[in-house]
């Protein structure tokens, strides 16, 4: 049975975004396309009140207007609609656990010069089990594309890079995986970025220690990257190393990028929630389109 991809709507500009984002990737994946509205409202105990039916109906609404709006952008994709009574987080988790991946809207807020992605998507990312995908409002089909020769917003070019930040000491299967299958959709360019650093070390002996930890780390990202290179012959990979931070060197990478991919570290219920400071940085002032990809 195939995984469709789902989508999270709650009629906000960033759903809607999300969910045209959506359906151009389940049409990449052909996959079909589940959308999703959860309201708490929905209860089958309370559904006889009459003070619900504006609630009930507006909720309706919000999935029919989406449904109308991609049947027509998107005619070639499979659609489905639900209504969950449950939380908004709840409802996404459990949907999301079942999806190849999982869409949202993601919320700007300008006032600190950054991106806030709101707490339902923060905590939906948080609890997911499966790739996320959190796509601002202002994203257009046309920001994944190279512009014209002329410098004009197109559909018709080539697409943006993909961009995955990749830790050397915590290979990831599932985030290679997903970088490598979404740059060969889009016949896409794949940039590898890998942030080394020197470790703590007299300032005599800082040369020696550092060209020796780039050489390991060269090393080590060409051994992760061999067997990808392999099954995925036909993607373009560029590596970019620097010595730094590794939340400042993707943010910094991802500037032109179409795609951003992302792993986050699974921890333990007692540790609480937790999405690990690159891709909280990545979530939060990254504008294109960003994929969190979960993994042990």
């Amino acid at each position: 049975m195939l995984r469709p991809v789902v989508v999270g709507l709650d009629g906000s500009r960033e759903s809607l975004a999300a969910a045209d984002w959506a359906a151009g990737e389940a049409l990449r994946r052909g996959l079909p396309l589940r959308l999703v509205h959860a309201w708490v409202g929905l209860s089958s105990d309370a559904s006889q009140l009459p003070e619900l039916e504006a609630p009930r109906y507006w909720a309706r609404r919000i999935l029919r207007g989406a449904m109308d709006q991609l049947s027509e952008r998107h005619p070639q994709v499979y659609l489905s609609a639900e209504q969950i009574p449950r939380p908004a987080v709840d409802a996404l988790a459990e949907a999301g656990a079942d999806a190849e991946l999982l869409v949202l809207g993601s919320r700007a807020f300008s006032g600190f010069g950054g991106y806030m992605a709101g707490s339902v998507a923060l905590a939906t990312v948080a609890r997911a089990t499966r790739p996320v995908v959190l796509v601002r409002a202002d994203r257009t089909p046309e920001d994944e594309h190279l512009p014209t020769a002329a410098g004009l917003p197109s559909e018709r070019t080539p697409y943006c890079d993909v961009v995955v930040g990749v830790d050397v000491s915590h290979p990831c299967e599932e985030l290679l995986a997903f970088a490598f299958e979404s740059a060969a959709l889009r016949n896409a360019p794949l940039r590898v970025v890998h942030a080394w650093h020197v470790p703590f070390a007299p300032p005599a002996a800082v040369a020696t220690m550092s060209a020796a930890a780039e050489q390991a780390a060269e090393h080590a990202l060409a051994d992760e990257l061999r067997p990808w290179l392999e099954k995925f012959p036909n993607v373009q990979v560029r590596t970019l190393m620097e010595n730094g931070r590794p939340a400042q060197q993707l943010l910094h990478a991802a500037q032109d990028a179409g795609l951003l991919v992302v792993g986050r570290r699974i921890r333990p219920a007692r540790l609480g929630t937790h999405t690990g400071p690159v891709a909280h940085a990545a979530m939060h002032h990254v504008h294109c389109p960003v994929a969190i990809v979960p993994h042990e």
